[in-house]
């Protein structure tokens, strides 16, 4: 006689729990690492609406000037890379872009006050843009260089070479198609950056540092802080290590003082073509998209070369 297989009792479905998400910590990017500000201070970030939506750290003296080594540390090995392989690093950081955008749109959207449709059109436009810049890497040379003719037995060639170190304060009123905007054509030149983040949109520009750590870029390359404008834009202008000075985001009020600091160490200077840069209008690609803007921070090196007989 067969006997019977006893059964489990029905269980009862386990009660929901309510899930705490887990917050984003907002760091700053200097040398290809992610530390928080020797000083330990932070300020709140808030969306356009006022809400707030994070805790963006506050750069100190001491992290900017951190941030300067990294980049002079660079500068040789990024600038010995063929033109051909910057080009292909960098546009391995706009493929890393593509796999975030869900989140480069969500953050444009809150920083800016704009709808998703809006948002999803500023972040197209930054990586169409960096991959714009990333083709001129091995370009760039055969436009601005040329065979000058002299009246002697001799070749004169002019060619262009990167700058050194550049400082660039971020535009405010765009935090991701501004920023990408003047940080492309500065880095795909063969230069190193220091980037100043938009101080009241600062989100985006820690995401887009998350995607240059992942990339090919080597640390040092680019090193991008969030703070105030008002204590880390004059240290930037002053430093004697910095070769160039990007000011499409420094404040208008502020501009003479940065220009005058700029003169100690005879920094080179990019201005915005407009008084007002905050009314820039990023997606018009005849203005914001240009080879003029990576000639602007290079150096033009004339060389003479005797002629064999």
């Amino acid at each position: 006689m067969a006997r019977a297989v006893p059964t489990r009792p029905p269980t009862s479905p386990s009660p929901q729990v309510d899930r705490i998400p887990v917050r984003k910590t907002y760091k700053l990017y200097v040398g290809g690492q992610f530390p928080r500000s020797e000083s330990g201070r932070s300020y709140v970030v808030r969306a356009a609406d006022g809400t707030p939506l994070a805790n963006a750290v506050r750069a100190s003296r001491k992290d900017l000037r951190d941030a300067i080594r990294s980049a002079r540390g660079a500068f040789a090995g990024w600038d010995g890379k063929t033109a051909m392989n910057r080009g292909q690093v960098l546009y391995r950081a706009a493929e890393l872009m593509e796999g975030r955008r869900d989140q480069f749109e969500a953050e444009v959207a809150a920083a800016e006050g704009i709808g998703a449709t809006a948002a999803r059109e500023q972040v197209d436009r930054s990586i169409d843009r960096w991959v714009w810049y990333a083709g001129w890497a091995d370009k760039i040379t055969q436009v601005l260089g040329t065979v000058n003719p002299v009246a002697a037995s001799y070749f004169d060639f002019t060619f262009p070479e990167p700058t050194g170190v550049v400082g660039i304060v971020a535009p405010e009123s765009s935090s991701l198609l501004g920023l990408v905007s003047r940080v492309a054509p500065a880095v795909v030149g063969g230069n190193c950056i220091v980037v100043l983040a938009s101080e009241s949109r600062p989100l985006a520009a820690v995401t887009l540092s998350e995607v240059i750590a992942t990339s090919d870029v080597p640390a040092g390359v680019i090193n991008i802080l969030t703070g105030l404008r008002r204590e880390l834009v004059p240290i930037l202008a002053s430093h004697m290590d910095v070769n160039a000075i990007d000011t499409w985001g420094v404040p208008f009020e502020m501009r003479v003082a940065v220009e005058e600091a700029a003169i100690e160490n005879v920094k080179r200077v990019a201005r915005p073509p407009m008084v007002d840069a905050d009314r820039f209008d990023w997606l018009d690609d005849r203005r914001a998209q240009r080879p003029e803007w990576i000639a602007a921070l290079l150096e033009m090196k004339t060389v003479w070369h005797p002629i064999g007989v």
